[in-house]
């Protein structure tokens, strides 16, 4: 599996050859380019290094500290963490940058390098470029053996972010408290066991009224961890047999988000940042983004409270940028990821949570009863293995003239847009796929438009030899 180089990060398989996958040379070498980079910003030579659950993150974060102190830099050791959480301790330790170890909603095997500037927000795919540069030539300067910088652990990292969310001035822990919510909360054998269950008692549920699933740190993950449907049928049948009021799920780095209602039926991954948008625009006025493959009910909600709807390209560091060149009071990821920019510019599954309960509280409706005051849009997720040596941009350019009589978004992938359903399709930041989405207020014609899109590329790659 070759390595995924993307703004996403350095991602790749565990084992087998250097450059090939994510081997522990690979994990030296783009490791000293990104502190080699950092030290070339001027910033603060400090930087915040935590992990994920996974098997392989041990072994990985002490290569990555290692090294960075070969550099010469201190390192901020937060441990098993969570996306987010390295974020905020980027800003709070006033460091330099930081790296979080996590393949996020990738199986067990894979791993990464998420990297972070001094803001704590994604580096820009420039800086990536520039980071990438540096590992290519082998461009780094070790430090002598005075100069070494020093390792040292910080422990509390998560209790404070959990206490930043409850001083959130929209976080209502009066009104979740009141509500005495029954949760069960599928936390993936990774770090959510860690962070889900201090904040949700930290919200005021009573311990007896969580219920935990996959609870055990392991990074052995008991199902596909990306939180979809078809991968989370135990969290759906734990809340109907346990009559809870809904269930959680978060994915292993803690920074997707989806519920499930009290009848075992899905809340819907894309409309977890509806309802988040729904609460904050009804007390405070602005504007919204989401990324291109996200549902259109964003929009209908942001129109609804009067303000402006965005899109931009996919991609944390896309969205970031979109919410800022429009002054967005929240935005996201269709994929369940929830970025409240004043909180920080980050997916953040944990205040996600804080907000949609106090939403669900102060409305006194069932989940179900909440999603049902939103549009009811259809959505079909599907992916198709990327073929080496295939010409993605050229099979764009033939779907692009086969549909020209529609609008066509060309900013990230192809976007066709159809008198009442679009479609998108694109190469992914994190696998050797191609991800096509599409969605219709009928089911059945959000699938039928994948279908015929997947064909479309089929027979264009046929055509193409």
């Amino acid at each position: 599996m070759a390595l995924i180089k993307s703004i996403s990060g350095i991602r790749g398989t565990i084992g087998g050859t250097p450059g090939i996958s994510l081997s522990p040379l690979d994990v030296v070498r783009f490791s000293a380019a990104f502190g080699t980079w950092l030290l070339q910003q001027g910033s603060a030579k400090r930087i915040v290094v935590g992990r994920d659950g996974r098997i392989s993150g041990e072994m990985v974060q002490q290569l990555v500290m290692q090294t960075l102190a070969a550099l010469g830099i201190d390192v901020i050791n937060v441990g098993l963490s969570t996306t987010p959480t390295v974020e905020i301790m980027v800003v709070q330790q006033q460091a330099g940058g930081g790296i979080i170890i996590t393949a996020s909603h990738n199986p067990r095997e894979w791993n990464a390098l998420k990297l972070l500037n001094h803001r704590g927000e994604f580096i820009s795919a420039a800086d990536g470029a520039s980071v990438l540069a540096i590992a290519s030539a082998d461009a780094y300067q070790f430090a002598p053996v005075d100069e070494l910088g020093e390792i040292t652990t910080h422990t509390t990292a998560i209790q404070e972010h959990i206490e930043a969310i409850l001083q959130y001035p929209l976080v209502d822990k009066a009104a979740i408290q009141a509500a005495n919510f029954a949760i069960v909360v599928d936390v993936i054998n990774s770090t959510g066991a860690l962070s889900v269950p201090p904040l949700l008692e930290a919200l005021g549920i009573a311990p007896e009224n969580i219920t935990l699933l996959n609870g055990e740190v392991t990074g052995k993950f008991s199902h596909n961890p990306e939180p979809l449907p078809e991968n989370l049928t135990e969290l759906s049948r734990a809340v109907k047999s346990k009559g809870a009021n809904l269930g959680i799920a978060v994915d292993p780095d803690v920074d997707r988000l989806c519920f499930v209602c009290e009848d075992g039926s899905f809340f819907g991954e894309e409309y977890t940042l509806v309802a988040v948008a729904d609460y904050i625009l009804g007390r405070k006025k602005g504007n919204t983004v989401s990324n291109l493959s996200s549902t259109r009910a964003l929009k209908d909600v942001t129109l609804r409270h009067g303000g402006n709807y965005f899109a931009s390209a996919v991609g944390e560091v896309n969205v970031v940028e979109t919410m800022k060149a429009n002054e967005a009071v929240i935005g996201g990821e269709g994929n369940g990821g929830i970025i409240v920019p004043d909180f920080h510019y980050g997916r953040d599954a944990l205040i996600g949570i804080a907000l949609f309960l106090s939403h669900l509280a102060r409305e006194k409706k069932t989940i179900q009863q909440l999603r049902n005051t939103y549009p009811n849009y259809f959505m079909s997720k599907n992916k198709i293995e990327l073929k080496e040596g295939l010409d993605l941009q050229a099979i764009f350019k033939d779907l692009q003239e086969k549909y020209k009589n529609y609008p066509v978004n060309t900013v990230d992938g192809l976007k066709i847009d159809f008198e009442t359903d679009w479609v998108h399709l694109r190469s992914s930041n994190t696998e050797p796929i191609i991800r096509i989405y599409s969605e219709s207020n009928l089911e059945s014609s959000a699938s039928n438009i994948a279908l015929k899109i997947m064909q479309d590329i089929n027979e264009s790659s046929k055509k193409m030899g």
